[in-house]
């Protein structure tokens, strides 16, 4: 029997570490290339596979009613390697699913390392794939070093499109003060390993809040004259920049105290900071919607202004640094391939997705279209109804004629989807749960169509 010849992939986070689990489960070896120790990045703190460097959140796990839910409910029927250890190191986070992200990082890597069928090479790939590499998944995210970036744009013909990303604080739960501070969710729902009272919020009157704004807007920040001009991701904009947009934007965004109480004065606040549990003892949590570009001393100042907040140490300050992407849809064809050079796929952020789940979603589909091309067949696409489909959709048939910059990173999002072939029914807004329902229904039972028997009685 021939053995079957490795396929490469470049770089081990979420998108890479999925893609190869997803090649190796159909029995066709891979070669997965992670640079890091060896060369490190602006934002990775260790040289686990598939670390999260910003939020511990995957956001949503409502399949029934939020995008982000369902395309987890299809990447778990799938197989996603993320997606189980993300449930198998959840912590309480309201409806969302949060995780340990150390335990998550440390259980992607040893499960991809004990894989016969994975070799990990810690190298730096600073060129493009050689012929002899056959099928190659480029799969290195918003921090592509610059040396295979310009690799890239040598061949893609295309200027390099960006946008900054910053990172939220996290902050050691024994420094805040809960005297002033509570628990509890908006509205107290309760979601996956929560109870209702996921949440630390620090409470804001309309005084506070107003000095907390001036002190924001005056605060010291940090300048990256190289990369003036480069769009913000408005999915992940830094606190201040949005204190910028007006005085009221953050108390109707992130700060917005709607479905709490405050427990001393029975009354919703003006405005509430919230924090989420970041990691499996509960003893750092992260600054909800705060990325920040304020420097460490300025912010530290700031930060201690929230009620609460007054003594806050911090397991590691914001940050800020720049993600890449291609236009992919000019670029890039229905299965991943670069056009210009259909041995090379790309997968994960560096695609034109946003977010932790899309970017291994995006993987999943890359590490499957690969497997499939290797084994002699022809990768199956799936539908544009599942979510899967519908961010994969955004990724190669987005919109291509409007110019450097109109093609931009996307969450996935029901407004992906096609319509419905009737009417879910209902008014108001009942009438929009409905129509979401019906469409994560129809996503559901469409995916089972695309996964072939075997993948299906896993699932079950």
């Amino acid at each position: 029997m021939t053995q079957v010849k490795s396929i490469h992939i470049i770089g081990g986070g979420l998108a890479g570490s999925e893609a190869a689990w997803q090649i190796s489960r159909a029995g066709v070896p891979v070669i997965l290339h992670e640079m890091r120790p060896i060369r490190k990045t602006e934002a990775h703190q260790t040289d686990g596979l598939a670390e999260l460097v910003c939020s511990n959140s995957f956001r949503s796990d409502d399949w029934e009613f939020n995008a982000v839910g369902l395309i987890h409910a299809e990447m778990r029927r799938a197989g996603s390697l993320i997606m189980a250890c993300a449930d198998a190191h959840k912590v309480p986070a309201g409806s969302a699913l949060a995780v340990d992200r150390d335990g998550f990082s440390a259980a992607v890597t040893q499960a991809l390392s004990q894989e016969p069928l994975i070799t990990i090479l810690r190298e730096e790939v600073i060129r493009l794939p050689p012929d002899s590499w056959d099928s190659t998944i480029i799969a290195t995210g918003p921090l592509t070093s610059d040396l295979l970036a310009q690799a890239v744009q040598s061949v893609t013909g295309e200027d390099e499109l960006a946008f900054f990303d910053a990172i939220a604080p996290i902050v050691h739960r024994e420094s805040i003060n809960f005297e002033t501070a509570w628990f509890q969710s908006r509205w107290d729902k309760v979601g996956p390993e929560g109870d209702g009272a996921d949440y630390i919020n620090c409470p804001m009157n309309k005084e506070e809040y107003e000095a907390f704004i001036d002190a924001l807007l005056a605060g010291d920040k940090t300048n990256f004259k190289e990369w003036e001009n480069t769009p913000y991701f408005e999915g992940c904009l830094p606190i201040e920049v949005m204190a910028e947009r007006g005085r009221e934007t953050l108390r109707f965004g992130p700060m917005k105290p709607v479905g709490l109480v405050d427990p001393r004065t029975g009354k919703r606040p003006w405005a509430v900071v919230q924090l989420r549990q970041d990691n499996a003892l509960g003893t750092l949590f992260n600054m909800v919607g705060f990325q920040t570009k304020l420097k460490h001393g300025a912010q530290s100042d700031v930060i201690r202004m929230i009620p609460g907040l007054e003594q806050a140490q911090f397991a590691r300050l914001g940050g800020i640094h720049r993600n890449t992407f291609l236009n992919s849809p000019k670029l890039l064809d229905a299965s991943l391939r670069l056009k210009s050079r259909p041995d090379i796929r790309f997968a994960g952020q560096i695609t034109g997705c946003e977010g932790y789940v899309e970017s291994a979603a995006i993987g999943l589909l890359a590490g499957r279209f690969a497997r499939a091309e290797r084994l002699g067949g022809t990768p199956n696409i799936p539908p544009i109804t599942t979510a899967l489909g519908a961010l994969l959709n955004h990724v190669t048939g987005g919109h291509v004629d409007g110019g450097k910059g109109s093609f931009q990173p996307m969450n996935v999002n029901f407004g992906l989807f096609p319509e419905l072939s009737e009417d879910a029914g209902g008014k108001g807004k009942e009438r929009g749960r409905l129509r979401k329902k019906a469409l994560a229904v129809r996503a559901l039972a469409d995916l089972d169509t695309w996964l072939d028997p075997t993948e299906k009685e896993q699932a079950t």
